[in-house]
């Protein structure tokens, strides 16, 4: 039996006491740094200027969750992805709990908005959902469905029961949308990502689609992903331990940051998942098994730690598995962390494989045939918020 340790934490930025009477000043103007926030999916952009050495809150804040992993509304169970909005509301793929969850902040309780009647493949279930965000146009929620390969939408308006399938026979992992509302979907399974019309069933691969590998032209198991207002695409790509940029209509991509092989030096990432981008290009990236949240700045040979990087650990200033990042608008920082949990046997049956990832299916895979008597696994979650100090 797996237990699931889940709650939400927030790390807060630390605020420059001369940050007021700096901002905008000649003598200033290279040190500075626009953050375009992750509201940029939503159609439209809001912008904050930091001084370039920005710095955040090492000690982080439960904000969602932190009462043991399972499905009350004040629980989290291996969340994934998620999308923080302007006022500080949290939207959460609540993965192992196949829901989304709407938490706002100071609530002590979240809200399921989708999903949250078992796993299923009905219109009003989801199946491990891995992303989600949300579309201000049409005020609703637009989420991974991992297992039952989908894309579907669902309506943020009181007493929606069930969503609707925008794209069907995806493998989706990671969401993005421009401001042009053009939609960005990660596929793991066929190592690209395309980009979709609303309506379009096909989409055009704008990364990879050359299959598994770690040429220039390819991805290997891309999990989360950005898209800027050129319509660059910027890729977690795992199993290369890199973050990828794909410039509009480009035929291979740039190493923005890792690909120096799998390794903790400041140079390298190891297995790169949650993923943002600021207007001058600098990366911010949850680095799953360094335990760290990186920024590597544009064209820079090597990142720097912002918050984590004190081994594993359910400590304030500790992460176990970093996996999701999102910012809000005062420029807070939102991690979601895996906590690490021991299972005395597999609790998924096989034939499950046949439906999961491949990511998940080398986890399920992985824990069906090992032959040690305890597995370890990694299924529960907390979400940190490090504040701007």
């Amino acid at each position: 039996v797996a237990v699931a340790i889940t709650l939400a934490v927030i790390l807060t930025r630390k605020r420059d006491t001369t940050e007021k009477t700096t901002m905008g000043t000649t003598s200033v103007t290279t040190s500075t740094m626009t953050l375009g926030l992750k509201s940029t999916v939503t159609t439209r952009m809001t912008t904050s200027t930091f001084t370039a050495n920005a710095r955040w809150n090492q000690s982080g804040v439960t904000v969602a969750g932190g009462h043991g992993g399972g499905n009350a509304t004040n629980q989290l169970s291996a969340p994934r992805g998620l999308f923080v909005d302007d006022d500080q509301t949290m939207v959460i793929a609540d993965w192992a709990n196949h829901r989304i969850i709407q938490w706002k902040m100071g609530d002590t309780n979240g809200q399921i908005v989708a999903g949250g009647h078992g796993s299923g493949n009905q219109l009003d279930q989801l199946f491990f959902p891995t992303d989600v965000l949300i579309d201000k146009e049409t005020d609703s929620l637009i989420i991974c469905d991992s297992v039952n390969r989908r894309v579907v939408r669902w309506s943020r308006r009181s007493g929606t029961t069930q969503g609707e399938i925008l794209i069907d026979y995806s493998i989706c992992w990671g969401l993005a949308m421009d401001y042009q509302r053009y939609l960005y979907i990660s596929d793991d399974f066929k190592h690209e990502v395309r980009r979709y019309q609303i309506g379009d069933k096909n989409g055009t691969i704008v990364a990879g689609g050359n299959g598994e590998g770690a040429g220039l032209n390819q991805l290997n198991d891309p999990s989360y992903i950005f898209v800027d207002q050129e319509q660059t695409v910027y890729v977690s790509d795992g199993q290369n331990n890199r973050v990828m940029k794909w410039n509009k209509d480009a035929k291979e991509g740039i190493v923005a940051a890792g690909g120096q092989g799998y390794g903790n030096a400041l140079t390298q990432l190891s297995f790169p998942e949650g993923l943002f981008v600021d207007t001058l290009g600098t990366i911010y990236v949850a680095d799953l098994l360094n335990r760290r949240v990186m920024r590597w700045p544009k064209e820079a040979k090597q990142g720097t730690d912002i918050v984590g990087g004190n081994g594993s650990g359910e400590g304030a200033n500790q992460f176990t598995n970093p996996i999701g990042l999102s910012f809000d608008p005062h420029g807070n920082l939102y991690v979601v962390d895996r906590v690490t949990t021991y299972f005395v046997k597999p609790v998924l049956p096989l034939q499950i494989n046949h439906f999961l990832s491949s990511r998940e299916d080398r986890y399920i895979y992985k824990c069906i045939n090992d032959e040690q008597p305890t597995i370890r696994t990694l299924t529960a979650t907390k979400i940190i918020l490090s504040q701007r100090q």
